[in-house]
């Protein structure tokens, strides 16, 4: 299957917050994933921390997006928290990484759905 996003929906019960013990090896997984893992590791460390201060808050995360091949984005959404992966085009590798950080969500305990290609309906 091939896909341009890969959206990771929570269940309606899901804070922010939830995700403090697995943000870091989110970001680094995605990061390592999609070959945008920064030089320095200060850098990867920063965007660490900023998103974990709104995650600390109960906040909606930045995630990662800066320009490059793909991007994780944590979407102003009515009605349900999710957080996407997007790709240039459609590809398979939009589904193994979005699947592989589901799996790091269900090792954390997690619930949570997937949906494919869904930005015509977020941005509307």
């Amino acid at each position: 299957m091939k896909a341009e996003s890969g959206h990771i929906v929570f269940k309606e019960k899901f804070k922010y917050k939830d995700l403090q013990g697995c943000f870091e090896e989110l970001m680094t997984v995605f990061l390592e994933e999609t070959d945008q893992m920064p030089d320095e590791n200060e850098i990867l460390q920063m965007f660490i921390r900023i998103n974990m201060m709104d995650i600390e808050k109960n906040r909606k995360p930045e995630g990662y997006n800066r320009r490059g091949r793909m991007r994780l984005v944590f979407p102003l959404t009515k009605g349900k928290k999710q957080f996407y992966v997007r790709a240039d085009s459609k590809t398979t590798e939009t589904v193994r990484i979005a699947e592989r950080l589901g799996k790091i969500l269900k090792k954390a305990g997690i619930p949570h759905t997937f949906e494919w290609d869904k930005l015509q309906t977020i941005q509307q």
